[in-house]
C-alpha cells in the first residue's frame, strides 16, 4: 500500500487570529497538563475499482539497528504523549506502566497527556518542542493517515531501542494489504500499528424487527429506499466526517468501492435515510439504546455494543468490502528521553500492554496476536479473538491511501455542505421519492434518474471561489481544490456555502420534478 501523501496545515498561511487561538489552546493544554488525572476525551477515530481479497497476516523477522541505553536522570522523568485515546485506556496504560520493570528501569515517574484534536497536533508538537521541559515525547492512536502526515512533516524519530526491536518480531508487517510498520525511504522504522481496525456497521436487531428491515450486509443496503419509510424518523445513524476521522475513512472506502460518482450516490442516500451525529460515539450508543436500528461504526465500538447489549447488537463486516487499519504508536523528533519513551512503546506493543485491549470497557483489536495465548486477560477473551480471526478473513479491498489523501478535505466539506447543512431539504426530498418508488408510483428508471440527478456530484454545478468560474464537483475538482481547502479557511467557508445553496437548490428543483410527476 502507498505512503499516504497528505499536506500539512501551512502555519505561516493562516490569518493572525487562528495562530493565536491554535497557540493558546496548546498552550493551555501543555499547561495544565501537569495532573496526572487524564482529561476526559471523545475518540472519533478513529481512511477507482474493486478488487478483493483473503486477508493474510505475514510477519517479517528483520534485524535492525539499535540504540545504546543511557543512565536515566536521578530525579526522574516525566513522558509527554500526544494522544487520541480516550480516558479509560490512559488511566490504564498509566497505572499498569509505571508499575513495570521497564518503567523503573529508566525511572520514568509520571506521564502526561495530551489528547489533542487532530488539526492541532503539528503545531502543538511545534509549540511545546520550543519550551524547554515541555517537549512531547511520543505520539499514540490517531491512524495512519495522521501520523503519515507527520512522517511528512519531519516529527517522528526513528525507532530503534532493544526493547522495541525485542518485540517487534511478533508485530505483522502488514495486514489485509495495510501496513503495521512504517519505513522511511532509508528503512528506518518511523511508527507501528499498536492496535488494528476495521469498519463496518452495527446493527440493533429489535429495532430492525420492529420495522421489518432486512439485516444488512452491505454498505449500499443503508443507502436503501426501505429504510426511508420511519422517516423523518430515523432508522439509519452515521457522523458527519468534519466530526469524526473513523467516520471519513468509511465514506473513503465507499468511493473506492464504487467510484466517484456511484460512491456519492450511496453516500448521500445513506445520509438521507440517517440521523447525522456530532460524533462517531454518539452512534454507537444510538444503537445500543435502540434508537436507531443501524449505524456505521468502527469495529471496537460494535464490539462495546455487543457486550454492553448481546441480545440485541451485532458488528457486521460489509460484504461489499472495508479495510483493516492499523493505529500506530511514535516517537516524536522532539522527545528529549528518547530511550524512556521507545521504552513505553515497547510495552504497549508487548503481550502485557497489549492486554489493555482485552478490557471489556476497551474491546480494541490487538496488533500482537501472543496476547491471547500470553496473557491471562487474552485468554479470557475467546470473544474477541474470534473477531480477531473473522478480521483476517474479511473481504478487503485493495484500497489506496494516496487516493483518499488527495480528496479528503474536499470530501469531508462537500458532505457537511451538501448533506449536513442541507439535510432538512435532502431528507424530505428522500422520503418521498423513496415511498412513491416503494408504492409502485414510479418506475426503477425514474427512481434512478432521479437518484442520479439528486445525488451525482459530477452534475452539482457550483461556482468556485478562487476563480470565479462555474464548475462541477468532479473527482479531478475534488483533487484540485483539495490542499487549498485544507490551507485557506476562508476560501473553505466560501466554498462551504456555495455548496450549501447549490444542494439546496438542486433537491428542491428534483423535488418539484418529482412532485409535478406523481400528483
Amino acid at each position: 500500500m502507498k505512503r499516504s501523501t497528505r499536506k500539512a496545515l501551512s502555519r505561516i498561511g493562516l490569518i493572525g487570529i487562528v495562530i493565536i487561538i491554535v497557540v493558546a489552546v496548546a498552550a493551555g493544554v501543555l499547561y495544565y497538563s501537569i495532573p496526572s488525572q487524564p482529561p476526559a476525551t471523545t475518540t472519533t477515530t478513529t481512511p477507482t475499482g474493486t478488487h478483493t481479497t483473503t486477508t493474510t497476516t505475514t510477519t517479517t523477522t528483520t534485524t535492525h539497528p539499535t540504540t545504546t541505553t543511557t543512565t536515566p536522570p536521578s530525579q526522574g522523568i516525566v513522558l509527554r504523549v500526544l494522544t487520541r485515546h480516550p480516558s479509560d485506556i490512559l488511566t490504564e496504560a498509566k497505572k499498569k506502566f509505571l508499575a513495570t520493570s521497564l518503567a523503573k528501569k529508566y525511572n520514568i515517574v509520571d506521564i502526561i497527556w495530551l489528547p489533542i484534536e487532530p488539526p492541532q497536533w503539528i503545531d502543538t508538537i511545534n509549540y511545546a518542542g520550543q519550551r524547554p521541559g515541555q517537549e512531547i515525547d511520543v505520539a499514540w492512536g490517531g491512524g495512519p493517515t495522521m501520523f503519515d502526515l507527520l512522517l511528512k512533516e519531519g516529527l517522528l524519530a526513528t525507532i530503534n531501542s532493544s526493547e522495541v526491536m525485542d518485540v517487534i518480531q511478533d508485530i505483522p508487517e502488514e495486514i489485509a494489504g495495510s501496513p503495521m510498520i512504517r519505513y522511511d525511504d532509508n528503512g528506518n522504522i518511523k511508527w507501528i500499528a499498536a492496535a488494528i481496525a476495521s469498519f463496518g456497521f452495527t446493527i440493533n436487531r429489535q429495532k430492525l424487527n420492529q420495522y421489518g428491515f432486512t439485516t444488512p450486509e452491505k454498505w449500499v443496503d443503508l443507502a436503501s429506499p426501505d429504510f426511508a419509510v420511519t422517516l423523518p424518523t430515523p432508522m439509519v445513524g452515521v457522523a458527519d466526517p468534519t466530526k469524526s476521522t473513523s467516520n471519513t475513512r468509511m465514506y473513503e472506502i465507499i468511493l473506492q468501492i464504487y467510484g466517484w460518482n456511484e460512491g456519492w450516490k450511496i453516500i448521500t442516500r445513506m445520509g438521507a435515510n440517517a440521523r447525522i451525529y456530532d460524533q462517531s460515539g454518539l452512534v454507537r450508543d444510538a444503537v445500543i439504546r435502540g434508537d436507531i436500528a443501524v449505524g456505521i461504526t468502527i469495529d471496537f465500538y460494535g464490539y462495546t455494543a455487543q457486550l454492553k447489549n448481546p441480545n440485541q447488537c451485532l458488528y457486521i463486516l460489509p460484504k461489499d468490502g472495508t479495510i483493516v487499519n492499523g493505529d500506530p504508536i511514535a516517537l516524536l523528533t522532539t522527545s528529549k528521553h528518547k530511550e524512556a519513551a521507545q521504552a513505553f512503546i515497547a510495552w504497549v506493543l508487548s503481550p502485557e500492554g497489549q492486554a489493555l485491549w482485552m478490557n471489556p470497557n476497551i474491546n480494541r483489536m490487538p496488533v500482537n496476536p501472543k496476547v491471547f495465548d500470553e496473557t491471562p486477560e487474552g485468554r479470557n477473551r475467546t470473544d474477541l479473538k474470534a473477531a480477531y480471526e473473522a478480521t483476517l478473513e474479511s473481504t478487503t479491498i485493495e484500497f489506496s491511501d494516496e487516493m483518499a489523501s488527495s480528496i479528503e478535505e474536499a470530501m469531508r466539506w462537500f458532505f457537511f455542505a451538501t448533506i449536513t447543512q442541507a439535510h432538512d431539504e435532502l431528507q424530505s426530498l428522500w422520503k418521498d421519492l423513496a415511498l412513491a418508488y416503494l408504492s409502485g408510483k414510479i418506475t426503477q428508471d425514474q427512481f434512478n434518474k432521479f437518484v442520479d440527478d439528486l445525488a451525482n456530484p459530477s452534475k452539482l454545478e457550483f461556482t468556485d471561489p478562487a476563480t470565479g468560474q462555474k464548475t462541477t464537483f468532479t473527482l479531478q475538482t475534488a483533487q484540485s481544490m483539495n490542499t487549498k481547502i485544507l490551507e485557506d479557511v476562508n476560501y473553505r467557508n466560501q466554498l462551504v456555502s456555495e455548496w450549501t445553496q447549490a444542494a439546496k437548490q438542486r433537491y428542491q428543483a428534483v423535488h418539484q420534478e418529482l412532485q409535478s410527476l406523481i400528483g
